[in-house]
């Protein structure tokens, strides 16, 4: 299998899906690890030569920047820092997430600007390479100085410290390190504050997002399009002269998506007696449009950050300068995240609408899509969930960088909240998933009820290999086995077409 080697080339959100969905090993390439060397030995050479402070290599961090440390506790200082911030709570953040976490970090510190030693790198590379996922927590990151706490979690490992999944067993630093045979680390100046300052534990997530927002989205446009189907919607507000002179680029999108989806229904051309749907229905390329449109301004902002340099202070050798200044600080992705939470959870009530619109019993489909009705609740409960879930993620959507609280002794004054942004944005990414999976299992129950007739070929095969996962319903199951299997379909079927 070929290595990725990693340069000072911009790196992409689908290369990076790539390295992690096919298990693609890493590699500095030589001008990284010219760059690297080459920093390191001008912040050594700077720290002997210049007689003031530099904050975070020869000082305290935070409101502590004023305190000089002596040159032989710079070192001890770098570890402390490490220990005393790796300070996380609540759930542990995806392996998956971790993983490129680990990945994003050593992409920043390669880029030359951040005075690491090589072989702090290489140790994470090797992390990357054997599959050694650090334990990090997704709560106690302010967005601000970096994501100092997950960023501290990532990095304990170097030197013995904190716990990985090695191989799925969870097992301790110092075990980690006698397995491999490895020594521990040993920080140099400004090591530590490389390591933690920097937004990886956003844009890990913002990858993510981005990766599973590009499915969702896809996913809700071909469901949308069976619902549509299956209530006997009607096709001419898909019509591209109607989008036409309302030009978004995701309304566009979407519109001509549909008409591609139900090509070759036979319901969709039928006459129909009613004159218009309700907006679930007939508003879908402009909502659904809209939140194409964020996402898609999202990944620039996202892309933009995984090819940053975000610790403090900024090494330029070049031009001899050491500079403490704020790249660190998460305001462009905390936005953003806030914003993706909004367009995500969209999708999610809207398709919540479609669900109840099935259920109740118009268009010749029976009430909650009973078929057997008497004894038979049929899919009453599924549609109360996916309200329970909506209800959820609105409430999710209150925005995390609306807020900020003073730390640090009022050092940091202003701080993003963006990690709690990210992680808020991947419950909801999960939770319209969730109901996406409901609105599917309601409409393929709903074309049933319209048999003989046919819809599209693309409709007819998605269903045909939906129903391997999911049976038509014709007395009352166990609802909550057949909601996750059709939610296991969703996470296992490309929506891409």
């Amino acid at each position: 299998m070929e290595k990725h080697i990693i340069s000072p080339e911009p790196i992409s959100i689908d290369l990076i899906k790539n390295i992690i969905n096919q298990g693609v090993k890493i590699e500095l390439s030589q001008e990284s690890i010219e760059r690297i060397n080459k920093c390191r030995e001008y912040l050594d050479k700077k720290t002997d030569e210049i007689d003031r402070p530099i904050y975070g290599v020869t000082t305290g961090f935070g409101s502590l920047c004023n305190t000089v440390i002596s040159n032989e506790d710079l070192g001890k200082l770098q570890k402390n820092l490490v220990m005393s911030h790796a300070c996380g709570m609540g759930e542990e953040v995806p392996q998956e997430i971790v993983k490129i976490m680990t990945f994003l970090k050593i992409h920043a510190l390669s880029l030359g600007h951040s005075g690491v030693q090589l072989k702090t790198v290489q140790r994470l590379v090797d992390f990357f390479n054997n599959d050694i996922i650090p334990v990090v927590y997704q709560l106690g990151s302010l967005g601000a100085s970096g994501d100092l706490s997950p960023l501290a979690h990532l990095c304990l490992p170097l030197f013995g410290e904190g716990e990985v999944y090695l191989k799925d067993e969870k097992i301790s630093g110092r075990e980690l390190n006698e397995k491999m045979k490895w020594d521990d680390i040993n920080l140099q100046s400004k090591e530590g504050l490389a390591l933690l300052n920097g937004t990886q534990f956003m844009s890990s997530y913002g990858v993510w997002l981005m990766i599973e927002s590009e499915k969702i989205s896809n996913a809700a446009d071909i469901i949308g399009a069976l619902s549509l189907d299956a209530y006997d919607g009607r096709i001419e507000p898909f019509y591209p002269s109607v989008h036409k002179i309302r030009p978004h680029y995701g309304q566009l999108e979407t519109a001509e998506r549909f008409n591609n989806i139900l090509s070759g229904s036979e319901i969709i051309v039928r006459e129909k007696e009613h004159v218009q749907d309700p907006y679930s229905f007939r508003c879908i390329p402009q909502v659904h449009g809209a939140s194409k449109d964020s996402i898609y301004y999202v990944r620039s902002v996202i892309e933009t950050e995984i090819n940053a340099v975000t610790d403090n202070p900024t090494i330029f050798p070049d031009e001899d300068m050491v500079v403490s200044a704020g790249n660190f600080h998460g305001q462009p992705l905390a936005l953003v995240l806030d914003f993706l939470s909004i367009a995500l959870a969209e999708l999610g009530n809207i398709s919540e609408r479609r669900i109840y619109q099935l259920i109740a019993g118009k268009r010749g489909l029976p009430s909650f899509l009973v078929a057997n009705p008497g004894l038979n609740s049929g899919f009453m409960i599924p549609q109360y969930t996916a309200a329970s879930i909506v209800n959820q993620s609105k409430s999710l959507t209150m925005p995390c960088s609306s807020d900020s609280i003073e730390s640090s002794q009022g050092q940091e004054d202003h701080v993003s909240m963006g990690a709690n942004a990210a992680t808020k944005a991947f419950r909801i990414a999960q939770n319209t998933e969730r109901i996406l999976a409901i609105e599917l299992f309601n409409a393929a129950q709903a074309m049933e009820f319209r048999r003989p007739l046919k819809s599209s070929p693309i409709l007819e095969s998605m269903i045909s290999e939906y129903r391997k996962y999911v049976p038509y319903v014709e007395d009352d199951p166990i609802m909550y086995k057949l909601m996750d299997k059709s939610l296991n379909f969703i996470q296992n079927t490309d929506f891409a077409f």
